[in-house]
C-alpha cells in the first residue's frame, strides 16, 4: 500500500502562518497541511467567529492560470448551502496570500475514525454516513458541480453528530481532461485510493465519478480498508481500471446482503452501470432493512428535505445576528477575551454576593449518570460501550433510548471505558432534554457533569456548567431568585473563549444570549 516510505516528490515548505492577521482574520494555528493547500483555524474578527481557512500554497499562486481556476471553483462551491456541505463563508485575497474561508466543524473526520477505531464500521454508523455524503453530493450535481475529491479525509463528522462534506470546489482546480500525473505528490498523492477509473485516465468527469469514490470509501468504511492497495500509486491506479473488488460479504459475513451490492453497484467500472444520481442511490438505501437504522428520513437525513435546509439558512442567520451582538467594543475587556464576558465582571460578582447564601439550598449531588429504570428497548446492544455512543451520537442522535442504551448496556462502574463512555452519553441526552425543552431532565445531567472533577473530564464539566446556567434561566424565568444561574456564570468567567467553544455551537450560542441578557439586566 501506499506508506510515508514510498518515493515522492519533494514539496516545497511553506511558511507558518500562525499568528499573523491577513485582513479580517487572526490566524489561530495550523490544522494540516496538504500538496494544494494549508489549513489553519483562525478567528474572523468582525463577526467573531471561529472558521477554517485554507490557503493556497505560495509555489502554486505564481501560476496565475491556477489562481483563477481555484478562485473560479471555489466561488462555484460557494453557492451550495446544505446541512451536509462544510459552508463557504469568503474567497479572497490578502497581501499576496489566496484562501478560502469556510465553517469550521469541530469533531473528526472519517479517516480519524477508522485510523482509531482500527475496523469496519457498523452497517447504521456506515449508512448514515453514506447518506449525508450522498444527499451532499446530490445538491451539488444540481449545481453541475463534481467533486473530484471523495475520500475519508473530506468527510467531517461534528460532535453534534452531523455528516459534512469538505473542500467542495478545491478539487477541481485540475483543467478538465488534464492527463493524470502519479508523480505529481501532493496534487494526486493520496488520491489514487479513491479515484474513479475515468479520473485516474485523465478523462472528462462528472458526478458518476464522485459515487464511485464514494464506493470505495463505503467499502473502506465497511471493510476497514479501501479495496485496493498498492507499492505505488501507479500500482493503485491500474487496480482501479483494471481489478474488481473483494467481495464484501465474504470479508463481513454479518453485512445485510442488499448493502453490499449497492456498495459493489457504485464500484461499477463503467460509470453507465454505477448509479447515474444520487437520488438513485438514497433510493436504493432506503429500500434497506437494517436494524438499529432509523427509517424517517426526514429528520435523520439532513438536509435531504426541502424544509431542512431552510432550517439551516435559518440558522446561519441567528448565528450571524448573535455574532454581531457579541461584537467586541474597541478597548473593551482583556486581550483574547470577548467583550461579552468582561464587561459582566462586576455584574457577576455583584449578583452573586446577594445571592451567595440561597445558591446552597437549591444546589444538590444528583444521583448516578444516567441510571435509568430497565426497560425494553428497540435499541441494539453493541459489542462496547465506545461502539454504543458513537450508534447514539450519529445513527440515533434524537432518539431518548439509544442515549439511555449506553450506561443500561455497559454500567459506568465496571471500567473505565464504560465511565467516559457513559459520561458521553449523559451530554448527548442532556442537550437532547434541553433541545425538547424537558429542562428538569436535563438539569439533572448537567449538574452530574458539573461536578466530575476537571482534572478528568475538563470540556464535560464545563459542558455541565454551561448547561445548568442555560437550564435554570429557563426553569426560573418568572421568578425572582437569579442565584443558580450567576453561580454557574460565575465559574465561567475565567474560562478563555476557545475553552468555552468545545462545549459545542448549540450550547455556546445559547450561553453567549445569556451572558448578554444578564449584561443588559445590569
Amino acid at each position: 500500500m501506499i506508506t510515508a516510505s514510498t518515493p515522492v516528490a519533494e514539496v516545497p515548505s511553506e511558511p507558518d502562518l500562525s499568528g499573523r492577521r491577513l485582513g479580517d482574520y487572526q490566524f489561530l494555528r495550523r490544522l494540516g497541511r496538504g500538496g494544494m493547500a494549508e489549513v489553519y483555524l483562525a478567528e474572523q474578527l468582525s463577526l467573531r467567529r471561529q472558521v477554517a481557512i485554507k490557503v493556497l500554497r505560495q509555489s502554486l499562486a505564481s501560476d496565475e492560470s491556477y489562481v483563477r481556476r481555484f478562485h473560479h471553483e471555489a466561488q462555484a462551491a460557494a453557492k451550495l448551502v446544505h446541512a451536509n456541505i462544510v459552508t463557504i463563508h469568503e474567497v479572497g485575497c490578502v497581501e499576496g496570500w489566496h484562501y478560502i474561508a469556510q465553517e469550521y466543524v469541530p469533531g473528526q473526520n472519517l479517516k480519524q475514525l477508522l485510523s482509531r477505531l482500527g475496523r469496519g464500521l457498523d452497517p447504521p454508523q456506515a449508512v448514515t454516513i453514506l447518506r449525508g455524503v450522498a444527499a451532499a453530493l446530490g445538491k451539488a450535481a444540481e449545481q453541475n458541480i463534481t467533486h473530484r475529491d471523495i475520500k475519508p479525509e473530506n468527510i467531517m463528522l461534528a460532535s453534534s453528530g452531523e455528516v459534512k462534506v469538505a473542500d467542495f470546489g478545491l478539487a477541481r482546480v485540475a483543467q478538465a481532461g488534464e492527463a493524470l500525473n502519479l508523480t505529481q505528490v501532493g496534487i494526486t498523492m493520496g488520491t489514487p485510493l479513491y479515484m474513479s477509473p475515468e479520473q485516474v485516465e485523465g478523462k472528462e468527469v462528472d458526478p458518476r465519478s464522485d459515487l464511485y469514490s464514494l464506493g470505495v470509501t463505503t467499502y473502506h468504511m465497511l471493510a476497514g480498508r479501501p479495496p485496493f492497495d498498492g507499492e505505488t500509486a501507479l500500482a493503485v491506479a491500474v487496480q482501479h481500471l483494471k481489478t474488481e473488488p473483494g467481495r464484501l460479504e465474504l470479508l463481513r459475513p454479518d453485512l445485510p446482503e442488499g448493502l453490499c451490492r449497492v456498495v459493489h453497484k457504485l464500484l461499477a467500472k463503467q460509470p453507465k452501470d454505477r448509479y447515474q444520481k444520487a437520488a438513485e442511490l438514497l433510493k436504493d438505501l432506503k429500500g434497506l432493512t437494517i436494524p438499529g437504522l432509523d427509517t424517517d428520513w426526514s429528520t435523520d437525513l439532513p438536509g435531504w428535505a426541502g424544509d431542512a435546509t431552510a432550517a439551516l439558512e435559518g440558522r446561519l442567520a441567528a448565528t450571524q445576528e448573535l455574532s454581531r451582538i457579541m461584537q467586541i467594543d474597541a478597548g473593551a475587556g482583556r486581550t483574547g477575551w470577548p467583550a461579552w464576558k468582561s464587561a459582566l465582571v462586576v455584574t457577576l460578582l455583584t449578583l452573586l454576593g446577594v445571592c451567595g447564601g440561597a445558591v446552597a439550598a437549591w444546589l444538590t449531588r444528583p444521583a448516578p449518570l444516567l441510571q435509568a429504570a430497565a426497560s425494553d428497548s428497540i435499541i441494539p446492544r453493541l459489542n462496547r460501550a465506545d461502539e454504543q455512543f458513537y450508534y447514539a451520537n450519529m445513527a440515533r442522535r434524537d432518539h431518548e433510548e439509544a442515549w439511555l442504551a449506553v450506561a443500561r448496556y455497559f454500567p459506568p462502574d465496571e471500567s473505565p471505558l464504560n465511565k467516559r463512555y457513559a459520561r458521553l452519553a449523559a451530554k448527548g441526552l442532556a442537550n437532547y432534554y434541553l433541545s425538547n425543552n424537558r429542562l428538569s431532565e436535563a438539569r439533572i445531567l448537567y449538574e452530574q457533569l458539573a461536578h466530575i472533577e476537571a482534572s478528568e473530564e475538563p470540556v464535560l464539566r464545563l459542558t455541565g456548567i454551561a448547561g445548568c446556567a442555560v437550564v435554570y434561566d429557563r426553569l426560573i424565568d418568572e421568578s425572582e431568585d437569579k442565584g443558580p444561574v450567576i453561580f454557574y456564570l460565575a465559574q465561567l468567567e475565567a474560562v478563555s473563549d476557545d475553552e468555552l467553544r468545545r462545549i459545542g455551537d448549540t450550547l455556546y450560542e445559547a450561553l453567549g444570549e445569556l451572558f448578554e441578557k444578564y449584561r443588559a439586566a445590569d
